[in-house]
């Protein structure tokens, strides 16, 4: 199925027209190609890693879920694990192999898109020099990749060591000396604590909110299954509760709430939690009250900005995020997202969240067929 796993050469562009060309072989376009595929829609998933899962065990050594298995896999297939279990970004990797798998999903791995253009009433892919047509397109790449860093990093000594947390995989890669961890969701939270043990770490950033529980705590096995209705039942764009939530989620967007027991962990650690980072002086970053710290290292948490330049058709809006309704771009025909934060719902973007969000797509690609 993935061609890093037979030892062949990446795939090139799939060539001439196919109904389907769903882009990113993550959590959101496998679940995309199971939905399609329980329709007959014929569909190709291009993936710009070598292999799926790719984008998961790139991230840090020490990451964990903080939704636990039973509200962590996609629609027709399990854990294997327990219910309760915290998966670590393998298990995530593993098991979204195992999923492609299992279902037959047409992956093409090593294929980045380039550009994806209208063209005569279908949709142009591009990437390599290579093309191939589609009636329907579901860019399912997630809503950031570029990290956000702000503009006055430049200005730090460069002595300073500097990594954004898409850089960050483990301890070693920092130096002697303490630590500033820039941004404090729930990325934020968990590297500051993994790196508390061998340094001083200060973490600089509003509180995003969160559970009260910890992790251990009994009363969360009674509140996690309350917890999930709401965020992926309740609080929806249906209804007015819930788009009132979602403009204040991405207007502009923000992180979302730290997990169960992040905050508590947190506020038993050694880690040293301050205000926002708001600029430099003589090199050294300076905190909104005018606190200058002496640092060694600075590990920004600050999030990702919209990346979508490469789509050249006038499919987004402010702050570069896509103008949609449930991920249906009612401007363009044929045109879908999937795996953007609050889609439908605040669990759309998380793996056990988007399932109805890419039935709801699939169905919407099926009905536009026989229309």
């Amino acid at each position: 199925m993935t061609n890093a796993e037979t030892g062949s050469m990446p795939d090139a562009l799939p060539q001439g027209s196919i109904d389907t060309v769903i882009i990113g072989g993550g959590q959101a376009g496998l679940v995309t190609g199971y939905h399609l595929k329980q329709r007959g829609i014929d569909h190709v998933i291009l993936d710009e890693n070598d292999e799926v899962g790719t984008s998961w065990r790139n991230r840090w050594d020490s990451l964990r879920l903080f939704t636990p298995a039973g509200y962590s896999h996609l629609p027709g297939m399990e854990h294997s694990t327990s219910k309760h279990t915290l998966l670590t970004k393998d298990d995530v990797a593993d098991y979204l192999v195992a999923y492609a798998e299992q279902f037959d999903l047409p992956v093409s791995t090593g294929v980045p898109v380039d550009r994806v253009a209208a063209d005569h009433g279908r949709y142009v892919i591009e990437s390599g020099g290579e093309r191939m047509w589609a009636n329907n397109v579901v860019v399912a790449t997630g809503a950031f990749h570029t990290p956000r860093v702000p503009g006055f990093a430049d200005d730090l000594d460069p002595n300073i060591v500097q990594l954004h947390s898409s850089e960050y995989r483990r301890p070693s890669q920092i130096k002697d000396g303490s630590v500033l961890v820039v941004g404090a969701g729930q990325s934020g939270v968990e590297i500051a604590l993994d790196l508390c043990d061998d340094h001083d770490v200060w973490l600089s950033g509003r509180n995003p909110g969160g559970p009260p529980f910890r992790r251990d705590s009994p009363i969360l096995r009674i509140m996690e299954p309350i917890g999930w209705f709401m965020v992926s039942r309740v609080i929806n764009v249906t209804n007015p509760i819930g788009r009132k939530v979602r403009h204040k989620f991405l207007n502009p967007p923000r992180g979302i709430p730290r997990g169960p027991g992040a905050t508590a962990e947190l506020n038993d650690s050694s880690v040293v939690q301050v205000e926002r980072t708001a600029g430099t002086k003589e090199g050294a970053p300076q905190l909104e009250d005018g606190t200058v710290l002496d640092i060694s290292n600075v590990v920004w948490s600050t999030g990702f900005v919209a990346a979508y330049d490469w789509i050249d058709l006038p499919v987004c809006g402010e702050y570069g995020y896509p103008i949609h309704d449930r991920g249906v771009v009612e401007s363009q025909p044929g045109f879908y997202f999937m795996g953007l934060p609050f889609q439908r719902t605040l669990s759309s973007a998380l793996i056990g969240g988007m399932g109805r969000d890419a039935e709801h797509v699939a169905a919407h690609i099926h009905n536009r067929r026989l229309s």
